[in-house]
This record gives structure tokens, sequence and C-alpha cells, in this order.
């Protein structure tokens, strides 16, 4: 596929083209699964590695390939589709039901097809694992990517099966923008650290070669400053505030290790937030500082954008503001 068309047929499927699907709850440990099927050795493989996994998934078959099985062989897993749409009948009959999800064309013409039958397209799959995530991966690296997934706290299931899983939308498309020119932007040039590879994790950590004010140290310091995975813990809050406050405390754990592991934090002198969530870093130890009147707007007004960026419904319990901080010795004797 020529770059040009793979980026407008990208661009298309993550703004909805043909009912491409969308990811589901940003709190939810579970993944959908999708696995490309194009022989009957990989339909061998795959069952095999997944029944040992105890493991279930969308199987992305091509009607040719999906006339001779028997669907009790499948029990358990989705049937999707692979190739041209035409054979989607065919699908229907071995699926008990009617096939909704397709692995995408890779032609313009066959991903509209797709949107008069009823299917819904998958979109390009994600980098990594994270919750509500669509992954497809080739059966050859279904072992490894299920002992991650495993290892991770994460939990494949078929596509139908991810929870608030919805057709795309061109708010989709923006927000896949506005991740990859400003967050992912930012983080580059900052070296913000992703601690949030875990399901449950929701901190980030940038080493800097200053205090910032208020902080109670010399201007020369050098301090860790977390950033909160803002759409995961307002997502694990949406479960519960129990399960929310302990994935802060996990993921204080992880910034703990990489305070003793990673070269470039090992001068700092203090860890950091600046946030609206500051009642749970009270509760585990932080001391809280106000922030400079015209500082505590411009966070501010930085958050109340990026609610409207995420579509983020749900109010913070907070609106303004504050610094939590802790010396480097207390939070290393707390959570290292």
């Amino acid at each position: 596929m020529a770059p040009l068309f793979s980026a407008a047929l990208r661009a298309a499927l993550l703004a909805g083209q043909a009912g491409a699907w969308h990811g589901g709850h940003p709190g939810d440990p579970r993944v959908g699964l999708s696995v490309p099927v194009r022989s009957e050795a990989d339909l061998t493989d795959a069952l095999g590695t997944l029944r040992e996994a105890g493991a279930h998934a969308t199987l992305l078959l091509s009607p040719s390939l999906a006339g001779g099985l028997d669907r009790a062989r499948l029990e358990g897993h989705e049937v999707g589709g692979l190739g041209h749409p035409a054979g989607a009948p065919g699908l229907d009959v071995l699926a008990g039901g009617p096939v909704t999800t397709w692995a995408t064309p890779d032609r313009l013409g066959a991903l509209s097809a797709l949107g008069t039958r009823g299917l819904h397209a998958l979109p390009p799959g994600a980098d990594r694992p994270s919750p509500g995530a669509l992954l497809t991966v080739d059966p050859a690296q279904l072992p490894g990517v299920l002992a991650d997934l495993r290892r991770l706290g994460y939990r494949a299931v078929p596509v139908r099966d991810v929870p608030d899983l919805r057709a795309a939308t061109g708010r989709d498309l923006f927000l896949h923008i506005y991740t990859r020119l400003v967050e992912d932007r930012f983080a580059r040039q900052h070296g913000v650290i992703d601690l949030a590879q875990r399901a449950d994790a929701v901190m980030r950590v940038a080493p800097l070669d200053h205090a910032p004010a208020p902080l109670p140290l010399p201007r020369s310091a050098h301090t860790a400053e977390l950033h909160l995975h803002s759409p995961r813990i307002v997502g694990l809050a949406s479960r519960s505030a129990l399960t929310a406050y302990r994935a802060y405390l996990r993921s204080l754990r992880d910034v703990g290790a990489a305070l003793q592991d990673r070269p470039e934090l090992q001068e700092a002198q203090a860890v950091f937030a600046v946030t609206l969530f500051h009642a749970p870093l009270a509760q585990a130890g932080f001391t809280l500082l106000d922030l400079p009147p015209a500082t505590a707007r411009w966070y501010g007004l930085g958050f109340r954008l990026l609610r409207v960026a995420y579509g983020t419904t749900r109010a913070p319990s907070e609106d303004t503001p504050k610094m939590a901080w802790l010396p480097r010795a207390e939070f290393l004797k707390r959570y290292g």
C-alpha cells in the first residue's frame, strides 16, 4: 500500500468510515483480540494457543476457508471476516448469526462495501495494549502477546465483548491527531518516561533539571515531575474510587522503582505533581502546596482543555490545581 493511501485509509477508519470500531472503556482491562487466519495451519495453531491460554478471540476468516469448517470447532470464539466482504453471507452461516467485524480491506472500494453490508471494519491495530484497545495479532506472535497481556494484567476477549465498544466518529480522529501532535511531542521533548504499561498503571514521570515554585528547594535542584494518565484514572474511578486509589498507590511504587533504576532520575531530589487529583496524593503522604494564583489559573485552563479534548463529562472533585510533593528520601521510604 502506498504511504499516502495508507495514511488516508487510516484517517478514514479513525473517523469511522465503514462503521470502523473504536476501542472501549479506558478503565477496563479487557482488550479485543483478533487473529487473521489465512490457512488451515494458521487456524490449528491459533486455536491451540488460545485453548492453552484459556482465552477467546475474534478469528478473522476468509469466506473460502470458512466454507469447510465445523462450527463446533470455533465454539467460544467470534467469527470475523477477512478479504473482500462479498463472501459475508457464507460466514454468517458458520457463525450462526450475522458477522459484524471485518478486517480492513486494502482498497477503498472494498472498504465502502463494508458499510453497505452492515459490517464494521477493524481499525489499525494498537501499537501496544491499553484498556479497551483492539489488537490484531498474527498466529505466530500469539503466544508471546498472550503472555505479555497476562503479565500486564489484561484479559483478551473477542472484539464483540469489549466493554463500551462503538463505531468511531470524527472526534476520535481529532483525538488521535491531538495525542500525536501535542501529548506525544511533549513527551519526546521533555523526556517523559511512560510507566503506564500495566492495565492499572496511571503514572508517567519526567526528569527536570530544576525545582519549580513553590517547591521549597533551590531552583537548581533536580526533580521528578509526575504526569497522570488522565483518561485511565478517570476510567478506573468510574469503576470505583477504591479501584482508582489502589491504582494510584501501585503506580507510585512504579515511580519508586524508576527513581532507583533509571539513570536520568538519579539526581532527582524530590517528586512532585501539579494536579486536580491531589486528594489521593495527600492521602498517600504527599505535602500539598498552593500554587501562585497566575500559575493556578494557567494550569486550570490546561486541565479544562484536556477535558474538552478527551470528552470527559465527569468533573473532577477539585477545581483548583495544587502541587503535591515529597522529598526523594521520604518517597523511597514509602514507595521504593
